[in-house]
């Protein structure tokens, strides 16, 4: 019996540096040489690429992102019918018609994660002569910008085309 457990024993030592520490290691370091950008967040000078920001003003693109907590992920559950929802996309429609923006879909409901980077390229030409005017620069000049933001669909059939509104925003600050 003390044999079979000196055996566990060493089942278990062997099985946790093997699973507990080797492999966790080797996959950190395959992440950070292979693809650090991205293991360490794809962060940016204003944020992660990968998480929505909220971009107050109407001379900045606006995505999808939904509020300022982006810990605060996941759908509403408020379901089609719901007063609520229809209140909060016509305070949304209002507030868009405001700053000039042709309220779109994409712009008017939240993603399902309430922290989505990408919108439809569509919802970003609608803002354009908003965002032209607040900047004072020209609508061909935003609509080339954006143009060059357009990422196709992931190995070319997965997914829709988009835009990432913070990488659009970063080169719309360098604009001048």
């Amino acid at each position: 019996m003390l044999l079979d457990l000196r055996r566990a024993i060493t089942v278990s030592i062997i099985f946790f540096v093997i699973l507990g520490l080797a492999y966790p290691l080797a996959e950190t370091g395959i992440g950070q040489a292979l693809f650090n950008h991205q293991a360490n967040g794809s962060l940016t000078a204003h944020g992660s690429e990968r998480i929505g920001q909220n971009w107050d003003g109407p001379q900045w693109f606006h995505g999808r992102a939904d509020g300022d907590d982006p810990t605060a992920t996941g759908g509403s559950n408020l379901g089609p019918r719901s007063k609520e929802l229809l209140d909060k996309y016509k305070e949304r429609i209002a507030g868009l018609e405001k700053q000039g923006v042709t309220p779109h879909q994409d712009l008017v409901s939240a993603s399902g994660s309430g922290v989505d980077s990408d919108i439809s390229p569509a919802a970003a030409y609608a803002q354009i002569s908003a965002v032209a005017e607040a900047r004072g620069l020209s609508t061909d000049r935003l609509h080339a910008l954006v143009e060059n933001h357009v990422q196709g669909p992931q190995f070319g059939f997965l997914g829709a085309p988009h835009v990432n509104v913070l990488e659009l925003n970063e080169e719309l600050a360098t604009l001048k």
